[in-house]
């Protein structure tokens, strides 16, 4: 089994306390606080953390998959645009939508389409993440 760890530290209120957020290889750290969650402060925030995670399993699987179907792979660039949004329970994530810029050799955009949503199911953060909407625009670079 594999297993990862990150860890977060926040002292004070919600509204003027601040956090630290550190990943457990040491790749990552930064600060967090309210403004960088639900207004524009600097620092990071969850959801972009979540952002992150998706994005890079994604692309990892798409190249895994396209590789398995016999293509070569160039380039795969995705970014994950994670949206949340106040409702009456309080902020949930509603959405996270998946754009992906691939160059690949020899392939038609049809299969490329087809790969590129069965990567999208089948990731491990998507399976984790099966409580949000997720919509995936795919690109084909030539």
């Amino acid at each position: 089994m594999i297993k990862r760890t990150a860890k977060a530290v926040w002292k004070g209120d919600l509204k003027e306390g601040k956090g630290k957020l550190k990943l457990g290889s040491g790749a990552f750290k930064g600060k967090y606080s309210f403004t960088s969650r639900f207004e524009d402060g600097v620092g990071t925030n969850p959801e972009e953390l979540i952002g992150a995670a998706h994005a890079g399993c994604f692309s990892m699987a798409l190249s895994g998959d396209l590789t398995k179907a016999g293509y070569v792979v160039d380039k795969i660039s995705t970014e994950a645009i994670v949206s949340m949004e106040k409702g009456e329970s309080g902020f949930s994530i509603t959405n996270i939508k998946l754009v992906t810029k691939a160059k690949v050799q020899d392939i038609e955009m049809e299969d490329f389409a087809k790969i590129a949503s069965g990567a999208k199911e089948n990731c491990p953060v998507s399976k984790a993440l099966k409580a949000v909407e997720v919509h995936l625009e795919a690109h084909l670079l030539k």
